[in-house]
C-alpha cells in the first residue's frame, strides 16, 4: 500500500502536504498511471490523519489530473481516459468518422476467401488444427525471417519467434526479461499500448526527449546515466505518433550507449514497410542486445494477428517460455496465412498498395490543413509523407484533448497527445490524425474539412473551448 511521507511545513495544511508528496512519487516514477491508491479510510489510519483530510487531499488531487476517482473501484494514478470514438469500450460510435484509429486501408487487403478457399484444398491443412512449438512451426518461422529481412534485419529462422500480434510481442518480450518495478525508457511520446502494457506488468516508463527527428541521443545518455535502467522501447521508424524518422548516425549512437549500460533494446517497427528507404533497424547496429518486432497487422490487415520476433541468439529459449506462458502459441491457421502471403508475393503487393494509398491519403490531409489562418500560429501538420497518421501541432488556446472533444462533437474521432504522452509534464498541444480507417478518400477529405472549420473557428470567435 502506497504511505505518503508527508513533510509538514509552516501554513501548509495536511490534506496540501498529502496532495504534494502524491505528486513528487507520480513524477518519479514511484506511482506508474493505474496505480491503486489506498482507500480514504486505509491511508487515514496509515498517517494519523481523519478520513475528511485524505477525502479532501483526493478531491484536490484529481482537480489538478494527478488520480480519477472510478465509482465502485476506487482512486487510481492518473487522468480520467478521453472518451473519444475509438477508445472506449464497443468501438467507433455510429455516425463518427474515426481518424482516432491508425490502422491499415481496408480496401487494399489480402483476399481472404481466396486464401482460405485454397487453404481447404490442401491435404495437410488438418496439420493447423494441432498443437504447434511454442516458438512457431518451423515454416512460419521461415516465413518470418523472411520477412524481418525486407525490415532490414538479418535474421536466421531459428532466432524467429511467432507472436499473436505486435502487442503480444511486447507482452512475451517483457515478461520474458523485466521484473516489476524495472524502469523502461522510451520516446516522451508513445504507443498507447505501451503505457497499457506498463501498468500491466508493473513497469514504470520514463519519457526521453525528442525533437524533429525523434529520440534526442543526449537525453537518453542521462537517463541511462541517472536511472540505471536496463530497457529501452522505441519505434524509429515513422514513430508513433508523430511519424519522426530516426536518423543514422543517432541510431549508431543509441546501440552504443544500449551497449556500454548494458542496456536490452525493444525496436517496434511495424511502420517500416511505408518508408523502405528508412536508416536501417536499430537490430542491425546492436543485434546482440535488440529484440525486433515486424507485425503484420498495420502492413497487411488490422484483423491479422502475426508477429515475429527476432530475439539475440542467447535469449530465444527465454522469450519462447514466455510465449507458452502467454498464449501456448501463436494461433497456426492465422500464421499459415501469413506465411503464405509472404511466401507468394501477396504480401509485397499489398504493401506496394498500402504505401499508393498513404501517400495518396497524406496528400489530401496536406492539401486540406495547408495555409489555414487561424489568427495565430498556423497548426503545422508533421510526420512522414508516406505514413498513414499525421500528426497535428495545434493553435493556441488548444490543447489535445480539449481539440478532439470538439471535434467529436461534429462527428470525428481524434486521438490526442495526451493519449501517448508519458508522465504528467509537457504534453504538446497536437493530435493525431489516423488516416487509414476512412472509407473513402471522399470520407476522409470531409472528417478533415471538419478539423480545418473547426480550427477556423477557433479564429473567427465561433467556437469554445471545451
Amino acid at each position: 500500500m502506497w504511505t505518503p511521507k508527508v513533510v509538514s511545513e509552516p501554513g501548509k495544511t495536511r490534506y496540501a502536504a498529502i496532495v504534494d508528496a502524491l505528486a513528487r512519487d507520480v513524477a518519479s516514477g514511484h506511482l506508474p498511471e493505474g496505480a491503486r491508491l489506498p482507500t480514504h479510510r486505509e491511508l487515514a489510519d496509515a498517517i494519523g490523519v481523519a478520513i475528511g483530510t485524505v477525502t479532501r487531499a483526493y478531491s484536490e488531487a484529481e482537480r489538478r489530473g494527478l488520480v480519477r476517482g472510478e465509482v465502485g473501484r476506487g482512486t487510481f494514478v492518473g487522468p480520467a481516459p478521453l472518451r473519444t470514438a475509438t477508445f472506449v469500450p464497443g468501438g467507433p460510435r455510429p455516425g463518427v468518422v474515426d481518424l482516432a484509429l491508425n490502422v491499415p486501408v481496408e480496401g487494399v487487403a489480402p483476399d481472404l476467401a481466396a486464401a482460405l478457399r485454397a487453404l481447404a484444398r490442401r491435404s495437410d491443412v488438418g496439420e493447423l488444427l494441432r498443437y504447434q512449438p511454442h516458438a512457431g512451426a518451423a515454416r512460419h518461422r521461415a516465413a518470418g525471417a523472411a520477412w524481418a529481412t525486407r525490415y532490414g534485419v538479418d535474421a536466421e529462422p531459428e532466432q524467429v519467434l511467432v507472436c499473436a500480434g505486435a502487442q503480444h510481442a511486447m507482452v512475451t518480450i517483457f515478461s520474458a526479461l523485466a521484473k516489476p518495478g524495472d524502469r523502461i525508457l522510451t520516446e516522451a511520446l508513445t504507443y498507447p499500448g505501451m503505457k497499457a502494457l506498463s501498468n500491466l506488468l508493473h513497469l514504470p516508463l520514463e519519457g526521453i526527449a525528442m525533437d524533429a527527428d525523434g529520440m534526442r541521443v543526449d537525453a537518453l545518455e542521462e537517463a541511462l546515466a541517472r536511472s540505471g535502467a536496463r530497457f529501452l522501447y522505441c519505434m524509429p521508424t515513422i514513430h508513433n505518433p508523430t511519424g519522426s524518422v530516426l536518423p543514422a548516425a543517432r541510431r549508431r549512437a543509441i546501440a552504443e550507449l544500449a551497449r556500454r549500460h548494458d542496456v536490452a533494446i525493444i525496436e517496434d517497427d511495424v511502420h517500416r514497410f511505408l518508408a523502405p528507404d528508412a536508416p536501417p533497424p536499430l537490430a542491425h547496429f546492436a543485434p546482440e542486445r535488440t529484440y525486433h518486432i515486424a507485425g503484420t497487422s498495420k502492413a497487411l490487415a488490422g484483423g491479422l494477428r502475426v508477429a515475429f520476433v527476432t530475439a539475440p541468439r542467447n535469449a530465444v529459449e527465454q522469450v519462447e517460455r514466455s510465449i507458452w506462458a502467454t498464449t501456448w502459441m501463436a494461433a497456426p491457421i492465422t500464421a499459415e496465412l501469413a506465411a503464405t502471403w509472404i511466401e507468394d508475393g501477396t504480401a509485397d503487393r499489398v504493401i506496394a498498395a498500402q504505401r499508393r494509398e498513404a501517400t495518396a491519403r497524406q496528400a489530401i490531409a496536406r492539401r486540406v490543413l495547408r495555409g489555414l489562418d487561424t489568427g495565430g500560429t498556423a497548426p503545422r501538420p508533421l510526420g512522414h509523407p508516406h505514413a498513414l497518421h499525421l500528426w497535428l501541432e495545434l493553435p493556441d488556446p488548444w490543447s489535445g484533448e480539449s481539440f478532439a472533444r470538439a471535434v467529436l462533437k461534429r462527428g470525428v474521432a481524434i486521438a490526442p497527445a495526451e493519449l501517448f504522452a508519458v508522465g504528467r509534464g509537457g504534453v504538446p498541444p497536437a493530435v493525431r490524425l489516423g488516416l487509414g480507417a476512412a472509407r473513402d478518400h471522399r470520407e476522409l477529405e470531409r472528417a478533415l474539412g471538419v478539423i480545418r472549420d473547426t480550427l477556423a473557428d477557433t479564429a473567427a470567435g465561433g467556437s469554445s473551448i471545451l
